[in-house]
């Protein structure tokens, strides 16, 4: 296999692993004075840090999402994540426009399994990318090593790996500076409040979401959440301008607290990229 196919797959793997109902906004804001606003704000800001710790005290959930961005990719992913002790899960990716998508069809691998343990991401190729890496199915790719796939931005797909959790919205949201309450609105059957805002990356807290968007190119955001009666996010939004165009990601959470299991792939299958890469013509 050409270098040059080996390197644009793994990076094509690497970021991926990267994880409505319309209503009338209401006046949560709008009151007829300043401490209006800040009381609104406050009670906001209330309801947001309640989700974030219910959310994050869950431990697990089932994840159903889609993203696109710009012409580059289209995707869908659905699986179990944990997020106790690191991320852990297994999620089954459908590559379903974009160049990314001709690129794996092309390889056999419309759709692929991808197991996420503490220390490393595993992508399970097809047969025909196995054929021409020494039959090994599976690509293990190491957090740590992340950083040398894709230049300046490489260095942040570790941290975007092991930090996508459902409360990671949240936590964007409590840095927005116009956070507003949209309504009540029934979420696939189940009554939610729906949350809206503009995030700037510049005024993120968290500095691990933070670096995330800065090293993506992302300057704003906008974030849009549904929350339960019990504080767990139902459903989420998020758009952003990037330097490979625009992105949308709509993701569905359920079934929280799941049990979740993400077995580490047979070493005798698996190749580890990094080696995958020193093979390759004019790699040291």
């Amino acid at each position: 296999m050409q270098g040059t196919t080996v390197r644009r797959v793994g990076l094509v793997l690497a970021a991926t692993a990267l994880t409505g109902v319309a209503a009338c906004t209401s006046q949560e804001f709008s009151g007829t004075s300043g401490r209006d606003d800040r009381a609104a704000r406050g009670r906001a800001l209330a309801a947001l840090r309640a989700a974030e710790r219910a959310t994050e005290d869950a431990e697990s959930a089932r994840v159903e999402s889609s993203t696109t961005m710009g012409s580059l990719m289209s995707m869908t992913a659905d699986g179990t994540l944990r997020w106790s002790d690191g991320i852990t899960g297994t999620l089954t990716i459908r590559y379903t426009g974009g160049t990314v998508a001709d690129t794996m069809r092309r390889l056999g691998t419309p759709s692929m399994e991808a197991r996420y343990l503490p220390e490393a991401y595993y992508a399970r190729m097809g047969e025909k990318f196995a054929e021409q890496t020494d039959g090994r199915r599976w690509i293990r790719y190491a957090y740590k090593d992340l950083e040398e796939l894709a230049g300046s931005s490489g260095a942040h797909l570790g941290d975007q790996m092991r930090s996508t959790t459902p409360n990671q919205s949240v936590k964007l949201l409590l840095s927005s500076g116009d956070v507003r309450k949209v309504g009540r609105e029934t979420v696939r059957g189940r009554s939610t409040t729906h949350w809206s805002g503009t995030v700037t990356a510049a005024d993120v807290a968290d500095a691990g979401l933070r670096k995330q968007l800065t090293g993506a190119g992302v300057t704003t955001e906008t974030v849009d959440i549904w929350v339960d009666e019990r504080n767990l996010l139902v459903k989420k939004v998020e758009k952003a301008r990037m330097a490979t165009g625009l992105m949308t990601q709509t993701a569905h959470y359920a079934d929280y607290g799941v049990e979740v299991r993400a077995e580490r792939p047979p070493r005798s299958d698996t190749g580890d990229f990094e080696d995958l890469m020193r093979k390759q013509p004019g790699r040291p």
